[in-house]
């Protein structure tokens, strides 16, 4: 694929729904009514299908405008707190802005609480990209869509939630802990070096002081204000002064305070847009290693061998990492 190393593929799988939901359909009418009700169903299908063929035939020698089924492709999108999962959506993404027509619509099934500023900011931006291509965007919520997993839901033409799905939260916290105390208990020292005033502030180690605190609270201030922004931008009709105070909602009073556009799963959606559109999905995925095809024993030994390698530089990152601001 096009962001990846060689050494590291990512394959991309395409499943046409219309045709999966057909087959399954035909199974259970078979199942449950017997062959002869589904050779009967083939014929009439068959029967309708040839109708619309030659209408759509005789249309074009009329020179009248075709009805062309529009399409739509359905993203999946499970985020964590690190917002890995935008390594497979960057990559459907642009598939999709270089295949589709401006005018198809791409629906990102989107579950996710928030996490890491940057990595949900990635993520947001990655769907901006498909705005600008002239898709249209409808962002569909089954549980949450909260903090990090707002900001992404917010940039969509249309977002769709389930009743009890958990919407909102656009604030932002940051916690660390702090061994001063302990280390000086233990005769320990800890001594810090920086150039620059602010280059750090607050630390897990060294001594925090009110000084300290303020610019550290600061930060996050400035961070929910580009928040509150990036939603506005979004959803302009939204009150974010109203919202944006860290709460979350339900669908309902979602609905209500104009977080979210209209109450429906994600599968009534999607079955809904199946009857006037050919509906595809979408799945990218990185190739198992050698170790993974191995079974479960090797791909464990393997990736327990990565961590110790990993170590020593996690452990130097992980001043640094504590004090990165997570949307919430």
């Amino acid at each position: 694929m096009l962001f990846h190393s060689p050494k590291n593929p990512i394959e991309l799988k395409i499943l046409h729904l219309n045709e999966a939901q057909k087959q399954r359909r035909e199974d259970l009418m078979e199942a449950t009514q017997g062959k002869d009700a589904l050779k009967q169903f083939k014929k009439t299908m068959a029967k309708k299908a040839k109708q619309a063929l030659k209408a759509k035939s005789k249309n074009k020698k009329k020179g009248s405008s075709t009805n062309t089924k529009s399409q739509v492709f359905v993203l999946d999108f499970d985020g964590d707190i690190k917002a890995t999962a935008v390594k497979h959506l960057r990559e459907e993404i642009s598939t999709l802005i270089s295949a589709a027509k401006k005018g198809d619509e791409v629906v990102i099934r989107l579950e996710s609480g928030g996490g890491l500023v940057h990595g949900y900011g990635l993520a947001a931006a990655q769907l901006v990209r498909l705005k600008d291509a002239g898709l249209k965007l409808t962002v569909c919520v089954d549980k949450v869509a909260a903090s990090g997993g707002y900001m992404m839901a917010c940039v969509a033409d249309n977002v769709v939630a389930a009743p009890f799905a958990i919407i909102g939260s656009i604030g932002v916290v940051s916690q660390l802990p702090n061994f001063h105390k302990w280390l000086k208990n233990h005769d320990v020292d800890y001594e810090m070096f920086t150039a620059g005033d602010y280059k750090r502030t607050v630390t897990v180690f060294g001594e925090n002081d009110e000084e300290d605190r303020a610019k550290y609270q600061e930060e996050l201030e400035q961070t929910h204000e580009l928040f509150k922004h990036f939603v506005n931008t979004y959803r302009p009709t939204l009150d974010v002064a109203k919202v944006a105070t860290g709460e979350h909602w339900y669908g309902e009073d979602a609905l209500k305070l104009n977080l979210i556009d209209s109450l429906q799963t994600s599968d009534s959606y999607i079955l809904a847009r199946m009857e006037d559109s050919e509906v595809y999905a979408l799945h990218s995925r990185q190739k198992p290693t050698l170790a993974e095809k191995l079974g479960l024993a090797q791909a464990a030994e393997a990736t327990l061998t990565i961590a110790v390698d990993k170590l020593p530089d996690a452990l130097a990152r992980f001043d640094l990492n504590s004090r990165l601001n997570i949307l919430k």
